[in-house]
């Protein structure tokens, strides 16, 4: 569904959410709120962990060396590239209306400076597709992967890459916005941050894996400033990459000013435990200035939740040793997922949407009680007057989950790596009927 006028109301609209934000979530009558049918229910994908033969990027790159720190190759993932229709066409078939995707950087331009407007056609047929299908796309920017010649360049921790990325902005958004419903710069941009609290920051072990990883990169690309994302300390990146949201978000909005353009965040849900706990530290360290970016910038913010950390004085304090596990042997926990979208509305004051939510289980069962669990506090959230725009589950596909490879199982619907047949899971159809129910 390319509904543009709705599209274009989004600002007002959103402010019209806020200000009902302050009402009540019952009547004098005691009845439920209602909730907007324009509410987006949907699945998520990354165009790197599903298209296959992303040959350009620099995680096929990554992938591909030697010492690496990918079990498996990504290979033809679950070939996407050639598939999307089927895939789109069931989403639909599931009862959602939202298809959030990312275009991938290294496709549309291989060398510097030069666009594949072949690519880009491709992009905008995956948007037809789901205009087709009356499915409303939802579309990443940049979804962790890059152009091998960016990251052999320094990729992020340089600052020429704000202006990179603002012009590979501008170039898709004058190809393909016009046929978007919402649109992301950066997914996850702080997950380095995450992922250096939780090793211990600087800790020996972890800088010198990485210290290899670069050195390994660094022989094969032949770039001593070799750096992807994955491989880089988070501080050389962290100012780039919030003035790349900044100047890509001002790059999407000068060509389609009525697109609503945000960023998509990991929110962990983290929960301070006896006095003196690090709980604030830990949020300003790892949200802090994003959050604050995301208030100055963003029509909305993307909220990515997969669970909760218990924070005390000396930092992480495992979960209870009862605690139910994911696949993963991470704690369930989908009451994380309200709690998230609370603190991030409390400190932006902007929309939010839920642009990732889900659990790797081979066991379907669990996913459904997760999927119930995280939408009844999704649910809550909002009947407190928290102004949620929709909720898009990770993933569509069992996909490539980067350096844990086809293990993990986050999908809505199984794929047959050698054939690429699709099996859908009983959760698929369980969530469009909680979507149908919903409003």
């Amino acid at each position: 569904m390319n509904d543009t006028l709705k599209r274009r109301d989004f600002l007002g609209a959103g402010a019209a959410v806020l200000a009902a934000s302050a009402l009540p979530s019952r009547s004098a009558q005691g009845r439920a709120r209602k909730y907007s049918n324009d509410f987006l229910f949907g699945a998520a994908t990354a165009g790197h962990q599903i298209e296959g033969n992303n040959t350009n990027s620099d995680i096929w790159f990554l992938e591909n060396i030697k010492p690496t720190r990918f079990g498996t190759r990504s290979g033809d993932a679950c070939d996407s590239y050639h598939r999307y229709e089927e895939d789109i066409s069931l989403l639909k078939s599931f009862g959602l209306d939202t298809y959030r995707f990312s275009v991938e950087w290294s496709r549309i331009e291989p060398s510097p400076g030069q666009f594949s407007n072949a690519e880009l056609d491709y992009y905008k047929r995956v948007i037809e597709a789901c205009d087709k299908n009356g499915v409303r796309p939802v579309v990443t920017f940049n979804h962790f992967s890059c152009p091998q010649w960016f990251s052999a360049l320094g990729g992020w921790t340089k600052p020429r890459s704000v202006d990179l990325f603002a012009r590979y902005c501008d170039r898709v958004a004058r190809q393909l916005a016009s046929g978007m419903h919402m649109a992301t710069t950066l997914n996850e941009p702080q997950l380095r941050r995450i992922q250096h609290w939780i090793a211990g920051l600087n800790s020996a072990a972890s800088r010198a894996t990485l210290d290899r990883q670069r050195e390994a990169a660094r022989t094969a690309s032949g770039s001593p400033e070799y750096m992807a994302f994955h491989l880089a300390d988070d501080d050389a990146v962290q100012a780039n990459l919030i003035n790349a949201h900044k100047q890509g978000y001002a790059a999407i909005k000068a060509v389609a000013p009525t697109l609503p353009v945000g960023v998509s965040l990991a929110v962990v849900d983290y929960q301070g435990i006896g006095d003196g706990s690090r709980v604030n530290e830990i949020r300003e360290y790892v949200d802090g200035a994003w959050l604050r970016a995301a208030a100055e910038t963003c029509d909305f913010v993307g909220v990515q939740n997969y669970g909760r950390d218990l924070v005390g004085p000396k930092g992480l304090i495992p979960a209870p040793a009862s605690a139910e596990r994911n696949m993963l042997t991470l704690e369930y926990y989908p009451a994380a997922l309200g709690n998230t979208v609370r603190y991030v509305f409390e400190a932006t004051r902007k929309p939010v949407l839920v642009s990732e939510n889900g659990i790797a289980t081979s066991d379907d069962g669990q996913r459904i009680r997760y999927i119930d669990d995280a939408l009844a506090g999704l649910r809550s959230a909002m009947d407190e007057g928290v102004p949620v725009l929709g909720y898009i589950h990770w993933t569509l596909l069992d996909n490539f989950e980067w350096s844990l490879g086809y293990w993990p199982k986050f999908g809505l619907v199984a794929v047959d790596l050698k054939t690429f047949a699709r099996t859908p899971k009983p959760s698929a159809y369980h969530l469009g009927r909680r979507a149908r129910a919903w409003k």
